[in-house]
């Protein structure tokens, strides 16, 4: 439900209620709800992984990052 603003490596673009998009191994992607109402999606993932361990947070307005043990 709702309407996402996808960012994939230097593409945005929009996706709405029953769209969708293939996003490869190693793209850095985002989705922002930009709307008033809720976004819901499905997420489907494929591959050997399919756990959270191999997340990367490149940006996080939400407070989710974690420093590395080399950093200060």
């Amino acid at each position: 439900k709702g309407m996402a603003t996808v960012q994939v490596d230097d593409e945005t673009f929009f996706l709405r209620q029953g769209e969708s998009t293939f996003i490869r191994a190693g793209m850095r992607h985002r989705l922002v709800n930009e709307g008033k109402l809720p976004l819901e999606i499905i997420e489907v993932q494929l591959g050997e992984c399919v756990d959270e361990d191999d997340i990367v947070r490149f940006d996080d307005e939400y407070g989710r990052v974690k420093k590395r043990k080399d950093e200060k």
